[in-house]
């Protein structure tokens, strides 16, 4: 249970689904709620897809490239502490390239926006997908990986929940009550990016 916990604390910390939501009731305002409902489903299935390919097969697609995982660390941990600096500093949609305008058009033109933008790169980003791969070689037991899995999928479904949900959560906590929660959420995603880079750090110094 402490694992289980651990990993959905961290994970749901990097995807930030609350930066996600304004952005997701902004490309759906036009769409029913059933449209809506069914977007909401489609990209947490795409969410776990990316996740779950990331967590099993990532570690091989560094050994192709010949990279180290603690490389992969320090360079996720980077991207993850970048991720919680835009958002500490309330630039999201600009580091997540939502601010350009023509970003924005070609998103609010597809009639299909659960893969991209929203699965890819909203949630599913660097920073989730380096942080899987980093956790797929920190733990080697089956039932370690089996307790990842099981917590990818419960961040899925929270997902799920908060998309289906999103205009009436935006509505209640408004710009001022995202930007606070945003804002303490990129504190956590700071430190579990320099945590990554600080552990890697250290097992390269061990290893020479």
């Amino acid at each position: 249970m402490e694992l289980f916990i651990v990993v959905f604390a961290a994970l749901f910390s990097v995807i930030n689904l609350l930066g996600t939501l304004p952005i997701f009731v902004g490309l759906t305002q036009e769409h029913s709620l059933n449209e809506r409902s069914r977007i909401s489903l489609f990209t947490s299935i795409n969410v776990m897809v990316i996740l779950g390919i990331a967590f099993f097969l990532g570690k091989y697609v560094l050994q192709f490239f010949g990279i180290s995982i603690e490389s992969l660390r320090i360079a996720g941990g980077l991207i993850i502490a970048a991720s919680g600096f835009a958002l500490l500093t309330g630039s999201f949609s600009k580091h997540k390239g939502m601010e350009k305008q023509r970003v924005k058009d070609d998103a609010l033109q597809r009639e299909e926006v659960s893969l991209t933008p929203l699965a890819i790169p909203m949630l599913a980003g660097p920073g989730s997908i380096s942080l899987l791969i980093g956790l797929y070689d920190e733990y080697e037991l089956f039932t370690q990986k089996i307790i990842v899995v099981l917590a990818i999928a419960a961040v899925c479904i929270a997902t799920f929940l908060m998309l289906k949900c999103s205009h009436y959560i935006v509505r209640f906590l408004g710009a001022s009550g995202i930007n606070a929660i945003s804002r303490i959420i990129g504190f956590i995603v700071i430190a579990i990016g320099i945590e990554y880079i600080s552990s890697a750090v250290i097992s390269v110094l061990m290893l020479t």
